[in-house]
């Protein structure tokens, strides 16, 4: 754990993140070829003499967002598809689009100068090719990639998916009709999702850092049945922690921290969502969002896309255990006891208003602890 294993007083949290989690330029440039390597061949060779294009290739996860953790080499990267014509289509012809790049992947090896090992999946249907990639230049290590085919709903000519004030909400009405399963399309919205966390100030990304850096800590110990919730979910929680608390460029790392862990430790309380990308103009997102809010807490719905949950299905109980723990322990609070920095308070504490698009309510004019938030009404009623 982060307080057990490094003893880090909260004073030194910004030094620990920057010495010890945060990817030094020798191992983002080593990375980033190799990414770039696969992005090169799935525009260029992938599908060569098929009447299947690549419309576009988008690098996804925390490499593209800015959050990556030291030592972790994984890479997502989105393959958007000329024969998907709808989300539907996504859903039917992946495992055979899937097949097809392995192959393509296999062939090409040797021209391209790199080696493949392929992670066999258990899934009949699978939504994403796992492999892993080592080159001549990359000195012996290799870097994990996750490539994933999708539908370009967005598409990249205003009117089609995306207007300049952001996607048509037609895009979520189509979504919306077409979805089984939570977050079944969100590679779909995989540009999104990173500009979200992307275009966040440097600092906030370094203490995502340290909260994904915890979640990991947890992972390791063992505990009963059931996933910890996602990491995707506790970068969504950061973001709003910041956003609700502080918005500032510069803050204390030990106060944002320790905000995040007690939002864990309140989870039945929660519920946070972004309508930046989705309007609760169109009456169908409406309806579909009044009907995701009124699910059991905890909600944390994807701002790129509203089907997405990142809330449910998890052991939150147990991360919460972790939280309370790590909130008593050096790195929350100081070499001589509690840092008088406490905690972010929400916005009437602060003189802060509440920034739609975020759904929030308080109850009471000054701020006694997360027990007290009140997020059952609807803004738009």
């Amino acid at each position: 754990m982060l307080h057990q294993d490094l003893p880090t007083p909260a004073g030194d949290l910004d030094k620990f993140i920057a010495e010890l989690l945060q990817p030094n330029r020798q191992f983002l440039a080593q990375v980033n070829k190799a990414v770039n390597t696969i992005c090169s061949f799935l525009r260029e060779n992938c599908f060569r003499g098929s009447p299947i294009k690549v419309l576009k290739v988008v690098k996804g996860g925390s490499l593209a967002k800015g959050t990556a953790l030291r030592g972790c080499s994984d890479a997502d990267i989105v393959v958007f598809l000329s024969c998907f014509s709808h989300f539907s289509d996504q859903g039917s012809r992946r495992a055979e689009i899937i097949s097809e790049i392995r192959a393509q992947l296999e062939a090409c090896q040797q021209e391209q100068q790199f080696e493949v090992k392929f992670e066999l999946s258990k899934w009949e249907n699978p939504r994403v090719l796992h492999f892993s990639l080592t080159s001549q230049t990359m000195l012996g290590q290799s870097v994990d990639f996750d490539v994933l085919p999708a539908y370009d709903a967005l598409g990249g000519v205003p009117g089609r998916g995306r207007t300049e004030a952001g996607p048509n909400p037609q895009v979520y009405a189509d979504l919306i009709h077409s979805y089984s399963n939570t977050g079944e399309f969100s590679t779909c919205f995989t540009e999104l999702q990173r500009d979200f966390i992307a275009t966040r100030p440097t600092k906030l990304k370094s203490l995502i850092r340290l909260v994904k850096h915890w979640h990991r800590q947890c992972n390791k110990v063992p505990k009963g049945r059931g996933p910890l919730p996602p990491q995707h979910g506790l970068e969504l929680l950061t973001v709003y922690a910041w956003e609700q608390g502080s918005r500032d460029s510069q803050f204390s790392m030990a106060t944002g921290f320790r905000t995040v862990l007690e939002l864990v430790t309140q989870y039945r309380q929660l519920c946070v969502y972004w309508t930046v990308n989705y309007s609760t103009e169109d009456e169908t997102v409406r309806d579909f969002l009044k009907l995701q809010l009124q699910k059991p807490r905890p909600i944390i719905l994807d701002p790129a896309d509203p089907t997405g949950n990142l809330g449910h299905n998890a052991r939150w109980d147990l991360l919460a255990k972790e939280a309370v723990a790590c909130m008593a322990a050096l790195c929350c609070t100081g070499r001589d006891g509690p840092d008088p920095g406490g905690n972010w308070a929400p916005p009437e504490a602060s003189g802060l208003v509440p920034a739609w698009p975020c759904v929030l309510q308080w109850v009471r004019p000054l701020w006694s602890s997360f027990a007290d938030w009140d997020f059952s009404c609807f803004p738009w009623d």
